[in-house]
């Protein structure tokens, strides 16, 4: 992500109640690559994208636990009306 999407991701972890610091892969490039990490320390971090990720998934889906747009199944009440043949 870049330092913008960062922004994004810091407020929203902050939101949700998930740790973690937004920080560029290297402390040198701010205009590079930036990552989630465990603490904001660049020489004892370490990365945890994947588990912020799977956290805010799990926000999610404990709001909602029913998949976006899942399909109904099975019959559906309605009636059916012949066209008018006149």
């Amino acid at each position: 992500m870049n330092a913008e999407e960062a922004r994004l991701v810091d407020a929203t972890l902050r939101r949700l109640g998930i740790t973690g610091v937004v920080a560029p892969e290297d402390p040198e490039n701010a205009a590079g690559d930036w990552r989630v990490y465990d603490s904001a320390d660049p020489t004892r971090r370490k990365d945890t994208t994947a588990d912020a990720l799977a956290a805010v998934v799990a926000k999610f889906r404990e709001a909602n636990p029913e998949p976006p747009g899942k399909p109904r199944s099975g019959p559906m009440r309605g009636f059916i009306i012949p066209p008018n043949e006149d």
